[in-house]
């Protein structure tokens, strides 16, 4: 007896093939400023970029109210 149906179930992409093919197919980029692959300049910009499009992050203070 099957667990599902036909066509659903099967191996889950892990997260990193899922950026990887949401940049290659749709042109969509997400990064985490700890991913230790970006220098030190480059997790600047992916920072500074955030904040341009969505805001300053909130300090550690306003995330505990």
């Amino acid at each position: 007896m099957r667990r599902f149906p036909r066509g659903y179930g099967g191996e889950r992409r892990n997260p990193e093939q899922v950026k990887r093919d949401g940049w290659k197919e749709q042109r969509v980029f997400a990064v985490s400023l700890e991913d230790q692959r970006l220098t030190w300049p480059e997790r600047e910009l992916v920072r500074q970029l955030g904040e341009r499009l969505y805001g300053a992050r909130p300090t550690q203070r306003e995330v505990r109210k």
